[in-house]
């Protein structure tokens, strides 16, 4: 009976792990198939590719008749791409959202980490893109990583949000933030379309994480509803497997990034 209750968890959790455990891989949108960006996407992502990198930021992105994008057709063009960084391809944030929300199965305290996670790492994705930090991702990489084990640890030493969560939220959302903007400085951006381009990229990637975080709390409510003891059962059965799976795996994403930077 207990593994029938926690089936949809399990099923929810390996469809997460399905993607290849990395960060933010190259772009594998475009491919023939089912869930394949449009070509008109596509195409202008090969453009800035394989453009000559001291010269990428001087040519406009196109749409489909070979114009120069307005202010809406590229913020929904990077609304889209925001959405995919984050699904599939961003488990790190996923798995950072999913160790927030473990010990904030009532809607209050998860408002109030997503809320400050998300003022955060706009923050630092802003000036990051505009130019004003700029952080190496040898460095940037390992601490996301850590930012997700330490929650993850922390969730099998407390049973509920600690007080200082949320101090702690922002100051590992501006790490995650700096994560983004690397992403987002990989595609190389005309000036008369930046604004526009982060706009839509920020507001893709809220998408994507209120997508997993509402997703995720709908099952947890239903699984304390269901389980015997409630809150106790909930946290015996699934918060602390899936605190140790999370803390795990974001040791294990730290010392292989780190033996990369310093490879």
């Amino acid at each position: 009976m207990l593994v029938k209750r926690l089936l949809p968890l399990v099923v929810f959790t390996a469809a997460l792990f399905a993607p290849q455990v990395l960060a933010h891989p190259e772009d594998e949108f475009c491919v023939p198939g089912e869930g394949s960006l449009d070509p008109a996407l596509c195409e202008a992502l090969a453009e800035l590719d394989s453009a000559n990198p001291g010269q990428r930021e001087l040519e406009p992105i196109l749409d489909e008749a070979g114009n120069e994008r307005g202010f809406l057709s590229t913020t929904g063009l990077y609304i889209t791409i925001g959405i995919r960084h984050i699904l599939p391809a961003g488990l790190d944030h996923i798995l950072f959202v999913l160790a927030l929300l473990l010990t904030a199965a009532k809607i209050r305290p998860l408002v109030i980490q997503i809320s400050t996670f998300t003022v955060a790492h706009t923050a630092t994705l802003g000036l990051a893109a505009a130019g004003v930090i700029s952080p190496p991702s040898g460095i940037v990489e390992p601490l996301i990583a850590a930012t997700i084990a330490f929650v993850a640890i922390e969730n099998l030493l407390v049973s509920e949000m600690p007080k200082w969560r949320p101090l702690l939220v922002f100051t590992f959302g501006l790490v995650h933030g700096l994560g983004f903007a690397g992403f987002f400085g990989e595609l190389g951006l005309p000036p008369g379309q930046f604004w526009s381009a982060l706009i839509g990229f920020n507001v893709g990637v809220e998408i994507g994480q209120l997508t997993v975080i509402v997703a995720a709390f709908l099952i947890a409510r239903s699984l304390v509803r269901r389980l015997p003891a409630h809150e106790a059962s909930f946290r015996r059965y699934v918060v602390l497997p899936c605190s140790g799976l999370i803390g795990f795996t974001g040791l294990f994403w730290m010392v292989e990034r780190l033996l990369t930077a310093f490879a």
